[in-house]
Order: C-alpha cells, then sequence, then structure tokens
C-alpha cells in the first residue's frame, strides 16, 4: 500500500457528536496504522450557518480525543479552485444549465411515482431551446447546474462492505452548483480530494449512494489518477436505536468531556462498538489504533450505550502511567516527590480523573475522621511505628494491632481505614499511609479527638 492519506471533513454548522467522533477516529487510526496522513478539512461552505466559534470548537474535540491533524483546511478559502473546476466541467459538457424551480421538479417526481416510474431527473434542460432560456431569464430565473452522469454500472471494491456497485441510470443527475451560484457539497469535496491525494474514503455508510457519482466526478476531473479507495462504516445509533444528531447535541464530545469521562474511553468505544474487537481499556491511541481494522468492523448498525463510559473511564483511569497524567496533576498542584506513589496509590479506585482532587485532601489536606472504635483506636494510637516509612509499615503497624487486641479482617482494618481516610473504601492503605505521613496519622488517631486535624 501505498503511504494513505485521509480526511475528516466536518461542517462547522455545530460541534461534533460521538458519531463524528467515529469517522475521524477511523481515518486517524487507519493513517495512524499505516503510517500516512490525516487532514482536517472544514467543509464551510454553508455560509448561512457555518461559524469560527464551531470550527474551533470542533478542534477542541479533536485535540481533547487525541487527534492530531498534520493539514488542516476551509473550502471557505479556496472558491476560486471551485469555480475554475466548474468552467472546465462547462467546457466539457459535463456541466449543465436547468432552469426548472423546485414546484415543478416536484410536480414531475409525484408524476413519476404515479406512473411507477423512479423519479429520475428527465433532463429537460438539456433540449432547452434559446428562446426557453431567454423568457426563464426574463422571468428572473436563475439556472442551477447538474452534473451529466454516464448512464452506467459503477463498481468498486469497498473495504468495509466488500464489492460494491450501483447503477447511474437509476440515479438524476446531481446538483453541484445552486442557482445563487453557492456550491454544494459534491464538487468542492472531489476538487480537494484531488488536490490533496486523498487515498482513502472512509465515511459512515449513509453516503455510500453518493459513491457512483464522485467516482464519475473523480474520472472526469482526474483521469489519469487512480480513484480513491472506499470504506463505509457502519453508524452508531442511540440506545433507543435512533440515529446521532449534531443539530439537537446527541452525545456531542463537548458533553462528554463536561461530564468527565476520559477521552481513551470515549475513543475505544467510538471505535470498537459495532466490531468484532472486544471494547476494552487502552492507555494510547496508538495501542487503540493496534485492535482498529476495518475488516473488523460489522455491516448492522451499532448501539452506542453511554452508560458503557463510566465502567470503562474507571478502567481506562487504572491503566494510566504517571507520565501519562503528569501535566494534568500538576494543574491541580499535586506535584514533587509524592505526586508519582500518589497517583499509582489511587489511579484504581478513580470513578473520574477529578476525584484525585479528594484523594489528595485525604493525604496533604485535613478530613473530618469517622471515629468507629475509640478503643481500638487508641491501642493502634499507641502502636504507631516512628518513622521513616515504607511501603511495609502498614503490615507491620497492623500486625501488631492485631497480636495486642485479636481484631482481624474487617473488624482491624475498617475502624482504620474511617479514621485515616473518612471514607468507607479506596485505594490501598498500605500504599497511602507513607503518604499520609506519621504526623497527620497520628492526629487522627489521637484519643478524645474533637475536631478534624
Amino acid at each position: 500500500m501505498t503511504t494513505p492519506v485521509v480526511r475528516f471533513a466536518p461542517s462547522p454548522t455545530g460541534r461534533i457528536h460521538i458519531g463524528n467522533a467515529r469517522v475521524a477516529l477511523f481515518n486517524y487510526l487507519f493513517a495512524a496504522t499505516h503510517n500516512g496522513r490525516f487532514v482536517l478539512r472544514f467543509d464551510d461552505t454553508d455560509f448561512a450557518r457555518s461559524t469560527a466559534a464551531f470550527a474551533e470548537g470542533i478542534e477542541i474535540d479533536l485535540a481533547w480525543l487525541g487527534i492530531a491533524p498534520q493539514v488542516t483546511l476551509r473550502q471557505s478559502e479556496r472558491t476560486s479552485s471551485y469555480e475554475a473546476t466548474a468552467e472546465r466541467l462547462r467546457a466539457m459538457g459535463r456541466l449543465y444549465p436547468c432552469w426548472e424551480t423546485q414546484e415543478e421538479l416536484e410536480k414531475r417526481r409525484k408524476i413519476s411515482q404515479a406512473r411507477g416510474l423512479p423519479p429520475v431527473y428527465d433532463r429537460a434542460a438539456l433540449n432547452a431551446s434559446g428562446e426557453d432560456r431567454a423568457r426563464w431569464e426574463a422571468e428572473g430565473r436563475r439556472p442551477h447546474w447538474r452534473f451529466l452522469l454516464e448512464r452506467k454500472t459503477v463498481e468498486w471494491a469497498d473495504l468495509i462492505r466488500g464489492p460494491s456497485h450501483i447503477d447511474c441510470a437509476s440515479l438524476s443527475d446531481p446538483v453541484l452548483i445552486r442557482e445563487d451560484g453557492s456550491f454544494l457539497y459534491t464538487l468542492p469535496s472531489i476538487v480537494d480530494d484531488i488536490e490533496l491525494g486523498i487515498s482513502h474514503i472512509i465515511r459512515g455508510e449513509d453516503h455510500v449512494t453518493n459513491t457512483a457519482v464522485q467516482i464519475q466526478l473523480f474520472e472526469a476531473l482526474a483521469p489519469e489518477e487512480p480513484v480513491p479507495v472506499f470504506a463505509h462504516h457502519n453508524l452508531l445509533v442511540s440506545g433507543e436505536g435512533e440515529g446521532l444528531s449534531k443539530r439537537t447535541g446527541s452525545l456531542s464530545i463537548a458533553s462528554l468531556r463536561e461530564e468527565g469521562y476520559e477521552p481513551l474511553a470515549v475513543a475505544a468505544l467510538a471505535t470498537l462498538t459495532g466490531s468484532s474487537e472486544a471494547v476494552r481499556a487502552v492507555r494510547t491511541l496508538e495501542e487503540l489504533a493496534s485492535h482498529f481494522d476495518l475488516a473488523h468492523v460489522s455491516r448492522n448498525p451499532a448501539r452506542f450505550d453511554p452508560g458503557d463510559l463510566a465502567p470503562l473511564t474507571h478502567r481506562t483511569l487504572a491503566l494510566l502511567h504517571y507520565e501519562d497524567v503528569r501535566e494534568r496533576l500538576s494543574a491541580h498542584d499535586i506535584v514533587g516527590f509524592k505526586a508519582e506513589p500518589f497517583w499509582l496509590a489511587v489511579r484504581s479506585n478513580l470513578s473520574r480523573f477529578d476525584d484525585v482532587l479528594e484523594w489528595w485532601r485525604v493525604v496533604e489536606g485535613e478530613i473530618e475522621p469517622v471515629r468507629e472504635d475509640e478503643e481500638m483506636l487508641a491501642r493502634a494510637f499507641e502502636l504507631l511505628p516512628a518513622e521513616p516509612w515504607d511501603g511495609t509499615i502498614w503490615g507491620q503497624w497492623t500486625a501488631a494491632i492485631k497480636a495486642l487486641t485479636g481484631r482481624k479482617g474487617r473488624a482491624l482494618f475498617h475502624p482504620l481505614r474511617l479514621a485515616l481516610t473518612g471514607k468507607e473504601t479506596g485505594p490501598e492503605l498500605a500504599a497511602l499511609l507513607p503518604l499520609i505521613g506519621h504526623a497527620k496519622v497520628a492526629a487522627r488517631l489521637a484519643p478524645c479527638r474533637g475536631q478534624a486535624a
């Protein structure tokens, strides 16, 4: 395989949701697996709805997921290329003007359907006379422009769906340019794909029906170049089986970030759901790429259950090394010689990353101990070893308490956990004890304690 070049091409008319992220991740991981390039292209020719704020938000969302494009461009800055290509197509006789109104076209479609015929555009505009055109112009009509399809069957080898084909005789010549002169998606997309050297187009299966038209455009505009390889993957649907919508904010990446889910958990669930690979926690996108294969993607809709994100986030945090989170810990002022052993001690007990703040308070701050058994705590206080402490001190101390009091199991450990952390459950106290330190432990165990240490 030659070095692949792929692209993610969102329209900045809203924030991306998990389904959009799936497309971006499929492309990014494919490029990463094959040492290729990933292009971020903003399809922002819808000037009424596209905004710079949405584009910036999409870049933020992708960066949060760990996706770093090698190239970023905006179609709104490339209009001259599209206009030049339109002129080429007109000169080739492949782009022709049509003067029908939407009402007239709709009436023709209904007539065709009533006759049991497919609602395919009849190419009446090709037979329009000069007098017809003059009359329409006098009425104030402006033409839209259609691409003249070859009436043939277009075939391609889809990397997910396998051998695929569409009979273009069943399709209407697609409109490429609106009456107001603005471009629809198709022409700018093909122009950019050719100029950027896009080798693989990986996208949702809702675009399958567009493929034959686009292949004909590739063949018309770049006859000497190979047509990109296509891969159409299954779509994510909600737990209720409904499609996801950017307009309604369904499972937006921004909302998932605000809820505290780990980006790697979101990426793993978005990528591996609907494939033969088991959804699993990963430490890096590189590791996720090693489990990613287009050949393993199912043809059936992929049901995305947001309820899976919480346990997957928990498992993901438990995998992360200190170096993976150093900057994030530092942002919360968790620094110094305790930072790394602290992370290793608490990472398996986190539901969200920000839970570290509560455990850092247990280690470095003030808490209100829960005193369940004053007599046992008094004995523990008396037997508290002097520093220095290491990882063995917890075992030594609890062995001495057990020998003196006869306590064991929950009767021994639970009162100590409540007094030292104020919590019912948590990280192993063998790891926490040296981090809390002798002074704080002694203060939390001291008899007749009236207030927090």
